[in-house]
Order: C-alpha cells, then sequence, then structure tokens
C-alpha cells in the first residue's frame, strides 16, 4: 500500500477513545482529516462526505475494512486529541527540515473568531505561529491561555524552535526585555517593532530619527531605499539603522541590542499619498538593505498565512467550538498549508493555493501528488 510520509510522524498519537468502543483505527482517522482539509472539508460532516467520495483512493493507504467514520467519530476524535502531543507531532515533521527554510522566522499571533463557546463561556481561542519568512511554511504554533496574551506565548514557541543562527521576527507585543534574552540566550538574533506598550524606549527613537530626518541623516547612519509598483500601487519603503545607541538609556537591558532602525513607508494609490514610520531593535549591526528585507519579509505572515487561512482556508468561520477541537483544527490546517506550498512548484507558476485545493478535490493524481511532496 501507499503511504503518506507525514502521518508516520503521527504514529505515537495517544488515542483517546475507549478501546472497546473503537470501530475505526486513529491512524485512519487522521488520514481523512488531513486530505480532507487538502481538499477544502471544514466540518465533520465534510470529512464524512469527503471520506465518501474518495473512498477508492483512501483505499490506496489502509483497507478502511470498517467502512468511513461517521459524523460524531470525527467530532469526538479532534475535540479529545491532546493537542500538546499533537503539536510534538507536528514539530517532529518541521524539526528536521527547518535549517533548510531559511534564517527568519516571524512570529504573530492570530484569533480564530468564532471559536468562541457561548455555552461554556469560553473565549475564541488565539494561536501564536512561527513562520519561516521565505519558505512561507508553518514551524511551530502555541496556543495563548485564556486572561493571558502572547507575552506569555511567545517564549513557550521560542523554545521549542531551533533558534541557532535564525533571526527572529516579532510585532510590538514582543517587545519585552525576557523575549530578547531568550532568543540571544538560545542563538538566534532579533527584529523587533518598538510601539507605544514600551512608551519610553519608543519615545526615544521617535525624537532620535526625527532629529536625524530634519538633519538629512547622519555619518553613523546606514540607508537603504526600495520602491515597488504593483497594480497601480507606488511603495517606497526607506530604511535608516545605526549602532549608535549610547543616548538610548537602558540599552544594555535589552540583551544582544545592536542597533535601532526606522522605515519610512510612503503608499501613493489612486493619486493620494500616505506616509507611516515604524521603528524598530535589533540585535543585527546597521545594514539597512538586509534589515529592510527583513522587516518587510514579517509582513508574509500576514499574506501568506494569516490571510490564506482566513480567506482560502476560512478560518474565521471555522465553527469547531468543542474541547480540544479549535486548537486541533488550526494545527491540521497548518499542516495541510505546509504541503500545499510544498507541493505548489510541481505546478503551474500561476497555481495559486486556492485552485490548488480545488484540483486537488476533483482529481486524485494532484491530491497525491500534494500528500507526497517533500518539503
Amino acid at each position: 500500500m501507499d503511504s503518506v510520509s507525514l502521518l508516520h510522524h503521527f504514529d505515537d498519537m495517544e488515542d483517546p477513545r475507549v478501546d472497546r468502543h473503537k470501530l475505526h483505527a486513529l491512524p485512519d482517522i487522521l488520514l481523512i482529516m488531513f486530505c480532507g482539509v487538502i481538499c477544502g472539508a471544514e466540518s465533520c460532516r465534510d470529512f464524512v462526505d469527503f471520506a465518501e467520495s474518495k473512498i477508492d483512493y483512501l483505499k490506496r493507504f489502509t483497507p478502511l475494512n470498517s467502512g468511513i467514520p461517521s459524523k460524531n467519530t470525527f467530532s469526538r476524535v479532534i475535540s479529545s486529541l491532546d493537542p500538546e502531543q499533537f503539536k510534538r507531532c507536528f514539530l517532529q515533521w518541521v524539526q528536521g527540515i527547518q535549517q533548510e527554510l531559511g534564517n527568519v522566522i516571524a512570529i504573530d499571533g492570530k484569533t480564530l473568531r468564532r471559536s468562541f463557546d457561548q455555552a461554556s463561556k469560553r473565549s475564541p481561542i488565539h494561536m501564536v505561529s512561527a513562520f519561516a519568512s521565505e519558505a512561507r511554511l508553518v514551524l511551530a504554533q502555541q496556543k495563548v491561555e485564556e486572561k493571558s496574551n502572547e507575552i506569555t506565548a511567545i517564549p513557550k514557541l521560542l523554545e521549542v524552535l531551533d533558534l541557532n543562527g535564525a533571526i527572529i521576527t516579532l510585532d510590538a507585543m514582543g517587545c519585552q526585555k525576557t523575549i530578547t534574552q531568550k532568543i540571544i540566550e538560545r542563538g538566534g538574533d532579533y527584529v523587533i517593532a518598538v510601539k507605544g506598550n514600551q512608551d519610553k524606549l519608543h519615545q526615544q527613537i521617535t525624537t532620535h530619527f526625527n532629529n536625524l530626518f530634519d538633519m538629512q541623516y547622519h555619518k553613523h547612519v546606514d540607508t537603504d531605499c526600495v520602491e515597488e509598483v504593483s497594480r497601480g500601487r507606488i511603495e517606497s519603503r526607506k530604511c535608516l539603522s545605526t549602532n549608535s545607541i549610547d543616548w538610548l538609556g537602558g540599552e544594555e537591558q535589552w540583551h544582544g541590542l545592536r542597533s535601532v532602525i526606522a522605515v519610512q513607508a510612503k503608499r501613493t494609490v489612486d493619486g493620494r499619498t500616505s506616509c507611516e514610520t515604524r521603528y524598530y531593535i535589533s540585535s543585527l549591526e546597521p545594514c539597512s538593505a538586509e534589515l529592510n528585507h527583513i522587516i518587510r519579509s514579517h509582513w508574509g505572515v500576514e499574506n501568506s498565512l494569516h490571510w490564506i487561512l482566513d480567506v482560502v482556508f476560512r478560518e474565521d468561520d471555522s465553527r469547531f467550538r468543542s474541547g480540544n477541537a479549535p486548537e486541533n483544527m488550526a494545527i491540521l490546517r497548518h499542516s495541510a498549508l505546509n504541503q500545499l506550498q510544498a507541493a505548489k512548484p510541481s505546478f503551474k507558476k500561476d497555481m495559486s493555493i486556492k485552485r490548488l485545493r480545488k484540483k486537488a478535490g476533483w482529481d486524485n493524481e494532484t491530491l497525491g501528488k500534494i500528500i507526497t511532496a517533500t518539503i
């Protein structure tokens, strides 16, 4: 029989069901859910419909001696699987190839808006993901505990990643001394946005760069400017960076701090121009061309992960609420997206993830290429 290499990493998953009540093997259920999500399944009813329409194809991988699991079986399994185990299995899959995926790792959070459970008064879950910006693959994820925020989840996520030689990019929520310390101690570097949550730091950096802009820069400032034109929109990004930070009070508390950065972005759309300046701290030396690229790549987590999960996978419309289902489904979607991204180069250049999912649902050969693709 054929095999799906990804699913071998989930062989050690503990089955939460009572043995005497089990009719379907856990690997069979995981296979159907994984392939189903790739092909557009969004609910337990979808998993049943998918399996019924693809039963002959699925039998290439497993005999399915007991037929297709019921909607309730899928619901019980996805709700009761231990998400910590599920994450560990996911990590086993990606850790072996993390070093080959480029060194920029963007960390950002996203709320699964429809995952709130009114009956139990449980808030929507918020997931923080680590995203390999160049390869466009999810490396890990961490649920934010209720009555907490990303500040407590990010260190847990950093613990499971190989940070040696990596450059971690974070938005302003991650601008914390404990987080910079953990990144440096584990062999990584960082580029982190600075906003009002670090008010004193933000004011100092803003004042410093405002003076530099007024002086038309300075000999200790490295500068880079990039302009892009796309679909009638003109965008320029001017990056200024400096390692002259003696004026910054308490800089020694930010572990590994070597440079401060300002990125002035101008966008012209339909003749109207807007301008915004963002500020960053970094453990990297002030090479503005590199920093401009790294900062730009961070937004790939919005365009290549969050946007795809929202628009293509319709994550915000997902009605999985009970038990561990919201978190486990998020991990399943990440797994499916990774396989789709890995397979994408084998198809036409203009093949989008949305089209590829449809094609996988229609054509078994396409689905086979996706689930056997090597990252």
